[in-house]
């Protein structure tokens, strides 16, 4: 059985009491106050539900992450930087960014309901919460938003709309970041996508043991804001492949 959270309380089970199917569901209930999102991102669990659902916080085991040393830049990904007339932007269009990911794709739902939306827009005020931006002649073409604690980045959503805008975005976040302390970047669960980018799966207990390294706040990595500028590639700190 799973824990059902009361408004107010900030605290979670222990995070091996999560289902192993479906894999990670660790709790439901609660709110999506900053100070029950903080304390859930700094202890590896994140809220996922659909609207008319119950709040579900997870905690999947394994963990999708991507250390920002280990990010892969494919050739044509690499032209695109080159050649695609792109700008990148943090914390310029966060509710934009936030709007475009909501978006329906396919007939597929959205998991970013307009109290999820709501909840990271005002961590993004309190300056907790990121959004990375892409754009091409005025346009917003690509993104992502995540929360940063410490050193670490939890990615939410991203979105393309133009070739390998996300993909820009992540890796943007990923070279520029780095030498400010930024040490890893959460990713929840496995996608082909990030795989292709070099994501890995690690255990729950890795992951979290990471946390405990990374995620002190003493220990921030510099992430936004900054206004739009144009992507330079080549970058000789990545590989393409």
């Amino acid at each position: 059985m799973i824990r059902w959270l009361q408004v107010g309380d900030t605290s979670f089970p222990p995070t091996a009491n999560a289902l192993p199917e479906p894999n990670g569901l660790l709790a439901a209930g609660g709110d999506l106050s900053p100070e029950r999102l903080l304390a859930a991102y700094g202890s590896g669990i994140f809220p996922w539900f659909e609207e008319g659902q119950p709040i579900l916080w997870w905690a999947p085991d394994p963990r999708a992450v991507l250390l920002p040393g280990e990010v892969r830049v494919s050739r044509s990904l690499g032209k695109t930087m080159r050649n695609g007339r792109l700008e990148v932007s943090v914390d310029q269009a966060f509710a934009q960014v936030i709007e475009a990911c909501a978006a329906p794709r396919g007939e597929a739902g959205t998991w970013i309901t307009a109290s999820m939306a709501a909840a990271y827009t005002r961590l993004n005020e309190l300056g907790h919460a990121h959004s990375v931006e892409i754009w091409r002649d005025g346009a917003l073409v690509g993104g992502l938003y995540g929360v940063a604690i410490g050193r670490v980045f939890f990615g939410e959503s991203m979105f393309s709309k133009s070739r390998d805008a996300s993909k820009v975005a992540l890796v943007w976040l990923a070279r520029q970041t780095r030498p400010c302390g930024l040490q890893l970047i959460d990713c929840q669960l496995p996608s082909s996508h990030l795989e292709s980018m070099g994501s890995r799966m690690i255990s729950r207990s890795k992951f979290e043991s990471l946390l405990a390294e990374y995620c002190p706040q003493e220990t921030a990595a510099y992430i936004g804001p900054r206004p739009r500028r144009p992507i330079s590639w080549p970058d000789p700190s990545l590989e393409t492949g």
